[in-house]
């Protein structure tokens, strides 16, 4: 009686959290757990990761761009950086019609008529350098989970959410927990003067995300609370403790790395 008493609340609600582990399943099924588990890193927010300065707003996208889809694994996919004011569309939701495999490996996700993938991007984030990197990781992810041979948990409907998810399952989880736009206590967003980013996940789901890719990752909780926000750094203590809980799921998600189960896509090369 007591130790039911005593439990603690899980960070998300269950069918929230039951999503999340459900997202990183599909991303193992259809794209590499074999990169994931020997090549994806935790991308850190700092020079280290992202040297070099230049003048310029189109050159310091394209700069960080770069870094990006480096660590992304992406970075032989042939890209076009390009601010949103001289795009007519948002092109980062999909890739062109006839678009084909591409991850990992020497396959690449080519346009129709060999033309680059466009990724566009928001002037105004370039001065706020972790909402630039997620909305670039964003990107990846999308064009990425056009290559799943089966749609996200939760279906199509989910797909903003989901391609979040993937672009943490790439590195980027601590940029999108520490930008996920969130409105200031005293009344609505119009007295922020920072440009947001467009969240499909709030920083809770983001967070809890994070906390699942370094349990699986054995990735130290205080490397990540270093630089996460003051105000996560508690709530991912709770989510990792909670991640490390279900054992029964995260050892389903090990095991599909530690077999170096192929990816849907492959397997249907085969």
């Amino acid at each position: 009686m007591f130790s039911l008493l005593f439990k603690r609340k899980p960070p998300l609600d269950e069918a929230s959290l039951l999503w999340l582990f459900d997202v990183f399943g599909w991303s193992f099924r259809n794209f590499s757990p074999a990169v994931f588990y020997q090549q994806t890193r935790l991308v850190l927010p700092t020079n280290e990761f992202f040297p070099g300065k230049v003048s310029s707003v189109q050159g310091m996208a394209e700069l960080v761009f770069e870094r990006v889809a480096e660590y992304a694994g992406m970075g032989h996919w042939p890209w076009q950086v390009v601010e949103q004011s001289h795009c007519y569309r948002d092109s980062g939701i999909a890739p062109p019609a006839g678009a084909g495999q591409a991850f990992p490996g020497d396959r690449r996700l080519m346009s129709a008529g060999g033309q680059a993938l466009p990724v566009v991007y928001d002037m105004r984030h370039v001065g706020n350098p972790e909402t630039l990197i997620a909305g670039f990781a964003h990107r990846l992810g999308q064009y990425l989970g056009q290559t799943a041979k089966e749609p996200p948990p939760g279906g199509v409907d989910n797909w903003p959410q989901a391609t979040e998810v993937v672009a943490v399952y790439l590195g980027f989880g601590l940029m999108f927990a520490n930008s996920a736009f969130v409105f200031p206590s005293g009344g609505c967003g119009s007295c922020n003067t920072a440009a947001p980013r467009d969240n499909a996940l709030s920083q809770w789901d983001c967070t809890y995300a994070l906390a699942l890719f370094t349990v699986l990752k054995g990735i130290s909780p205080r490397l990540v609370r270093a630089h996460l926000k003051k105000s996560l750094r508690s709530y991912f203590t709770r989510c990792v403790a909670d991640v490390s809980s279900r054992e029964r799921l995260v050892q389903r998600l090990q095991g599909m790395i530690d077999t170096g189960e192929q990816p849907v896509g492959d397997q249907a090369q085969a």
